[in-house]
């Protein structure tokens, strides 16, 4: 697999789309990262990370509206590409849905949210939008 964060987005964006409540995706820490971000802003209800024996995997439990069932992400892009990396500094932070959404970076203090890195005052490549 040559991008294993697009595959991330594209499972979380095939479950939301199936209605499926649980996704388990491959862990790795950039992913477990990302997933921590999602669940600190309210884009998936919990997650757990199970140990298996071939390799471990992150359960993550989506998050719909409880009365129109609909979900908690309409969007959820991969912007930087293994052919084409996307890079930002604080000045030129990008704005998602003018401020409503979010942009993860990866940043030399780890993977962040565009708002964490402009408070920590740290630039990096911009990995997906999601709102």
């Amino acid at each position: 697999m040559t991008d294993p964060i697009a595959d991330y987005l594209t499972r979380i964006r095939n479950a939301y789309m199936a209605g499926k409540k649980i996704v388990e995706v491959p862990s790795s820490k950039m992913k477990l990262a990302i997933t921590k971000i999602l669940f600190e802003k309210g884009y998936i209800l919990t997650y757990k990370v199970e140990e298996g024996t071939p390799y471990n995997t992150i359960k993550i439990a989506l998050k719909y509206h409880p009365q129109t069932k609909a979900a908690a992400v309409k969007k959820i892009v991969r912007v930087s590409k293994p052919g084409l990396r996307k890079y930002t500094d604080v000045e030129n932070m990008p704005r998602v849905l003018n401020g409503l959404g979010i942009a993860i970076l990866s940043t030399s203090r780890g993977i962040l949210s565009d708002k964490e890195a402009k408070e920590l005052h740290v630039g990096g490549e911009v990995l997906c939008y999601v709102y």
